[in-house]
């Protein structure tokens, strides 16, 4: 090893492995991520039963044990324990990559923090899926999940997210969508464009594009919309104009209005700082420049 190098040491042979699992088509299921599960010695599952269907499509029986919202907390003790022993725990969620708005943050923080070895077998993501589907800019984007259900604290970050300007990327539940596009109208506008992505690689696979009001039209006159699972991606709002340095307007304007008609210095100096003609005009104006000739405008 040379000076400087660094290596990351696990603890025991424990080793816990993040499987992405498919959104809805079983042909998207990795042959990694089948082999992953089959020698899996426990696998930490959001939904044993929905787990295990996907499992016995396989062919495959292993250890099933629960780890959601309401249980995390006591689970996670016991399962560092089985890693402490040498296991291999797979998570795995409902479907497409655990943790994102799923259960096992809990789990592979203090695995990590533990020293255990943390491994990551990718795959389906409804996130990634809709981006890609979307026609929407995806350079920059944020991802919000579920946004709070109710309320001040719903209506609070629905206002703080009107300004974003990255691509936002939403979950929401089928019988709240059109509700949570009335939402959006009140807050961003009809006019910002949006995309809802609904069940995504299954047979009903349905994209709709549009402006925010579009959307919510149809989600009001569609029935089909509100139906399986949904993933909303909003465009970002524009692009908010720098802070006018009004000290610097008030210079420049000062020294353009000794010489020119107002109208010429507003103009001037707007250029010049990035005020509106209308803001240098309003001030060349109060500082009483010279007089404005016939045909001088704004």
């Amino acid at each position: 090893m040379r000076p400087g190098d660094r290596t990351i040491v696990t603890k025991g042979r424990g080793t816990l492995q993040v499987v992405a699992t498919p959104i809805g088509n079983l042909a998207d299921l990795s042959p990694r991520a089948r082999e992953t599960l089959a020698q899996a010695d426990l696998i930490v599952a959001e939904d044993t039963r929905h787990t295990r269907a996907l499992l016995q499509s396989l062919g495959l029986s292993r250890p099933l044990l629960s780890l959601h919202a309401h249980n995390e907390a006591q689970r996670v003790p016991r399962l560092l324990e089985r890693l402490e022993s040498g296991a291999r725990l797979v998570l795995v969620s409902d479907a497409g990559t655990p943790l994102l708005s799923d259960p096992g943050y809990e789990l592979v923080r203090r695995a990590a923090a533990a020293g255990h070895c943390v491994q990551t077998v990718p795959g389906p993501s409804a996130l990634t899926a809709a981006l890609a589907v979307a026609g929407l800019p995806v350079q920059r984007f944020c991802f919000e999940g579920f946004l709070p259900p109710r309320g001040g604290e719903r209506t609070a970050r629905l206002a703080a997210l009107a300004t974003e300007e990255r691509t936002l990327v939403l979950f929401e539940s089928p019988h709240r969508i059109a509700a949570l596009l009335e939402e959006l109208v009140a807050q961003f506008g009809t006019e910002r464009m949006a995309v809802v992505a609904r069940e995504l690689t299954k047979l009903h696979e349905t994209i709709y594009r549009g402006t925010l009001g579009e959307l919510l039209e149809r989600a009001r006159a569609e029935e089909n919309f509100s139906r399986g699972e949904i993933t909303l991606l909003v465009g970002g709002a524009a692009p908010r104009p720098a802070a006018i340095d009004l000290a610097a307007l008030r210079r420049t304007v000062e020294i353009l209005a000794r010489e020119l008609p107002p109208g010429r210095a507003a103009a001037l100096a707007a250029q010049l700082t990035g005020a509106t003609r209308q803001e240098a005009y309003a001030l060349a104006t109060a500082l009483g420049g010279r007089p404005s000739k016939s045909g001088d405008r704004i």
